[in-house]
């Protein structure tokens, strides 16, 4: 298997663990060990006492599934396959595609999301968002991608790196295209229950559409990234068993730890989640007071979700040479727009770490300095 660089992992890797300030992380704020286990029940604490560091069941524990299904209204725990959350695009896609296959991707996006597609031999089309209308996704724009050999549709949403979620008949139109063309519908649904306004929250495709695959998991929303787990969730199981077979070539099982971890905190989604929320709104407002104390350098388009947002930066040089001087000069790393493969002019910030108005302040002196 050939495949490209991943850009923005690569960006990642070089300066998440050596700088000293992150502006771009896209996930929230996160858990200690302590905070998690404080919340578990007692059923979930003598599981997590008494367990065992062997090998895990290939489609997760069954207490783990039964679990992540009560976040859904109308799946249950055999639409349910763990995984690393990113492996879940892997073993989707080379479950579905074949060389020639059309899909369509939100872009920009996360790489994987296309350049595994790439890798296998499909043909991409790009269904790009308007800046100019608060980074709208246009559904008509979507409908004039698809071809006669359109297999599968990429959707991401609230998107990553904009921030952009469509309104409740937007997404109901997708999936409609969707399914009148026949193919299969990926939803990356990471970020999900982190709109700015609950009534934002869209349904799960999953749950709307037979055809449909969501990906879901601990990274974003909870604040766990470190546990690595995440789920797809699917109508369709007879995709999902033939997606569990080529997990036997990937990571096989999940983390025993992890697990029982994961129980824990989707058992206490409520309270996680809306302690993310509340600080993402607190970090909004400074981030907003930013913006307007800086408007000669940045413009942006207030995301609706998520805990990212992608500005566009009013400089001479490219993003790309503006990072790198800011990190040097600062410790503070952002992320380019070139890692991303959408130009040279706008940068990925993260807002959902409980240091963002610091960091935020930090900038915001260096650029006062810098007129």
């Amino acid at each position: 298997m050939k495949i490209a660089t991943f850009e923005l992992e690569r960006y990642f890797a070089k300066y998440e663990f050596s700088t000293k300030y992150l502006l771009s992380s896209s996930d929230c704020e996160s858990l200690s060990m302590s905070e998690l286990i404080e919340m578990a029940s007692q059923e979930t604490l003598k599981a997590w006492q008494e367990l065992k560091l062997g090998y895990t069941e290939i489609y997760g524990h069954p207490l783990l599934r039964e679990s992540i299904a009560e976040i859904y209204s109308s799946l249950k725990a055999e639409n349910i396959l763990t995984v690393v959350p990113s492996e879940g695009i892997f073993l989707l896609m080379n479950t579905l595609l074949k060389p020639g296959d059309h899909i369509v991707c939100t872009f920009p996006g996360y790489q994987s999301l296309y350049e595994i597609a790439q890798s296998i031999g499909c043909d991409i089309s790009f269904w790009q968002p308007q800046e100019e209308q608060g980074w709208k996704f246009c559904i008509n724009d979507l409908r004039k991608k698809l071809q006669t050999n359109t297999k599968l549709v990429v959707a991401n949403f609230p998107h990553n790196p904009t921030g952009y979620v469509p309104p409740l008949q937007d997404f109901h139109d997708l999936i409609d295209i969707v399914y009148q063309q026949g193919a299969y519908l990926f939803s990356d649904e990471m970020y999900r229950f982190l709109e700015t306004e609950e009534t934002s929250t869209l349904p799960s495709a999953s749950e709307i559409y037979d055809k449909a695959f969501s990906l879901f998991g601990l990274s974003k929303t909870f604040g766990l990234p470190g546990l690595r787990l995440g789920w797809m969730a699917s109508q369709n199981n007879a995709i999902l068993e033939k997606m569990s077979q080529l997990k036997d070539y990937t990571t096989i099982c999940g983390s025993a730890p992890s697990e029982i971890l994961a129980v824990m905190a989707i058992k206490n989604r409520q309270q996680i989640i809306e302690s993310q929320r509340q600080r993402i709104q607190r970090n909004l407002k400074h981030l907003n007071e930013f913006c307007q104390k800086h408007q000669d350098f940045i413009t942006w388009n207030k995301p609706i979700g998520g805990s990212i947002c992608f500005p566009r930066l009013s400089i001479a040089e490219t993003t790309l040479q503006f990072c790198e001087k800011l990190v040097t000069d600062t410790g503070i790393m952002l992320l380019p727009s070139e890692v991303f493969n959408f130009g040279n002019k706008h940068v990925r910030i993260g807002f959902g770490r409980e240091n963002f108005p610091q960091v935020l302040q930090i900038l915001s002196d260096y650029l006062e300095k810098q007129k």
